[in-house]
């Protein structure tokens, strides 16, 4: 028997409810709120759930999501293309931007470096920056990964990739926390680290 009055209810609060930190509690309120809504509002929803599935797209040059085939930032002519600020996923890219203390380019690993958890550098996108940095004159590589075990050893793995090129290395200075992730970090902290970065030592 289901736990609800209805099927189609049930199959809804049970999609919603697989969405991380929502449980059926919340799945099934914000599932009753869409009851409440017009069929159009409930249309455009879905419809824009699924466009973003089947259309949004990663960049290919930084990682980034985008609508087309490069980002608003790779494609932008205003930014500092000698700078490229490495992040660990695409919701960095936006904690960054919204400092407005950054104006450089971006290249988004899609994770750290973590054995425990079996993902290694090939499972990162670690080849891609190295071949970044001579055709596009990169004069320097801002690291802005977790202070973490695992971003640091990231760090680390991409310092010793990097040695020879001529590259600055720099990190982002350490107002941010010793295991804080920048997506939680406040945007005057994280800006005045970016502003206030380092020179990258191992």
């Amino acid at each position: 028997m289901n736990e609800y009055p209805s099927i189609l209810l049930d199959a809804a609060v049970r999609e919603m409810s697989s969405l991380p930190g929502i449980g059926r509690k919340t799945a099934l309120r914000l599932v009753l709120n869409l009851l409440r809504r017009t069929p159009e509002e409930v249309d455009s929803f879905a419809g824009a759930m699924t466009r973003l599935r089947h259309e949004v797209r990663y960049c290919r040059c930084c990682h980034n999501l985008s609508d087309s085939d490069l980002c608003p930032v790779c494609s932008s002519h205003s930014r500092d293309r000698h700078l490229i600020c490495v992040v660990e996923n695409v919701q960095d890219v936006m904690s960054v931007e919204n400092t407005g203390q950054y104006n450089g380019l971006y290249h988004v690993l899609g994770g750290v470096i973590s054995p425990i958890d079996g993902i290694g550098p090939g499972d990162l996108e670690i080849d891609s920056l190295v071949a970044r940095i001579e055709p596009e004159n990169i004069r320097e590589v801002i690291f802005a990964l977790p202070a973490t075990m695992e971003g640091d050893t990231t760090n680390f793995y991409i310092y010793r990739r990097l040695t020879g090129t001529g590259v600055r290395v720099s990190q982002i200075a350490r107002g941010v926390a010793v295991g804080n992730e920048l997506e939680y970090t406040d945007e005057i902290t994280l800006g005045r680290s970016i502003v206030n970065r380092t020179e990258f030592h191992t």
